[in-house]
């Protein structure tokens, strides 16, 4: 069972504060590209109602040189608090893409100073920048003098082993004007192998006045516990862990503020889940979306017998017809093995919320 002393409990259940913007949370949702968009967001701000949550990874480049802004900018003006994480080496392009950001309703620029993908190091972006400190301090100085609301980075302990440089990094990035830093407890060459090494956002904590969000192997309530108590950080990440789970940035925020432990939620919840993704990602993206769907699919479906058999099937996909029937017989399984005596057909349909836009 999970537990956390009342002065810590006190302390982080208390607002965030970034600059001038109060977030009545200190559980976040990661920007994941390729994951994080309008649809995914609903769905963990459905139990999260108060977290901050990231769009994928913008292209300053891009913003630069086209027009139309690109989709995964997108923010619904009823989701705050949203953040718009961009990427890109170059000031004067990063700081023009922050005021279109701003323009689009952001109410934080987040700079991604920590991807580890190498189409994005090698073109100087992401955790390159952190072999680059005095570019990475001009960034972030020429980002604030472009915009009124906050700008934050995320980043990494180091590039590898050999060159942690985590709390010098972070001390920079405060003092040319970042008003909250999260930090994966990993290095650019481990990607997402080994452990987070916590220690270090325990350091840097310690090193900074601005709030420090500890990311990294925060999975669970009870990871994320663990996080907080042994980094004193002020407040928690979540990214992989939402993979298929968007229940999770919310029980971690529940048992923040109350000290109640939530029930996991169960394989029927998590395929009621799936089937409502699946609606609203066509409804939204159409052809794409189902395409974008079945990666989604395969995170949600796990941990009960026929799981693997049902992944394959879903990973074929062509229409969201497909995709419906097949979690529906799931489901309709499911609920006759452990709710036999409830089971009523189609009661476990659950109208999707539609997009506007």
């Amino acid at each position: 069972m999970v537990t956390l002393s009342s002065s810590l409990q006190a302390l982080w259940s208390t607002p965030l504060h970034i600059g001038n913007l109060r977030i009545n949370s200190r559980v976040l949702q990661s920007p994941l590209s390729g994951v994080t968009d309008l649809v995914f967001r609903r769905l963990v701000r459905r139990y999260a109602p108060d977290s901050m949550m990231y769009t994928e990874m913008v292209h300053a480049g891009e913003l630069h040189y086209r027009s139309p802004r690109p989709s995964i900018m997108e923010i619904d003006p009823n989701e705050r608090p949203i953040s718009i994480q961009l990427f890109d080496c170059r000031p004067d392009f990063l700081a023009e893409a922050a005021q279109k950001a701003e323009a689009e309703g952001a109410d934080t620029i987040d700079l991604n100073m920590g991807c580890p993908v190498n189409k994005i190091t090698r073109k100087g972006g992401g955790s390159s920048l952190l072999r680059q400190p005095e570019l990475a301090e001009e960034i972030v100085r020429s980002v604030v003098a472009a915009v009124q609301i906050p700008v934050t980075v995320k980043t990494r302990i180091g590039w590898s082993d050999e060159e942690i440089n985590a709390i010098e990094f972070a001390q920079r990035m405060e003092a040319a004007g970042a008003q909250m830093l999260t930090l994966h407890g990993r290095t650019r060459a481990q990607g997402y192998t080994g452990a987070a090494r916590w220690e270090w956002i325990a350091r840097v904590k310690a090193a900074l006045s601005i709030p420090v969000i500890a990311n990294g192997d925060i999975v669970s309530v009870e990871s994320a516990i663990r996080c907080l108590e042994l980094t004193r950080a002020d407040g928690v990440m979540c990214s992989r862990g939402t993979l298929g789970y968007p229940f999770l940035v919310g029980e971690i925020d529940r048992f923040l503020k109350t000290g109640e432990s939530p029930s996991p939620a169960t394989p029927i919840q998590r395929l009621q889940c799936a089937r409502e993704h699946l609606i609203m990602l066509w409804d939204y993206k159409g052809a794409r979306g189902i395409r974008q769907a079945r990666k989604h699919m395969t995170w949600y479906v796990k941990d009960f017998d026929g799981a693997a058999e049902l992944r394959t099937h879903l990973t074929a996909i062509e229409t969201v017809e497909q995709g419906t029937a097949l979690l529906d017989v799931a489901i309709d399984r499911l609920m006759a093995k452990f709710h036999p005596t409830h089971l009523c057909p189609g009661e476990h349909t659950v109208p999707a919320t539609p997009i506007q836009g």
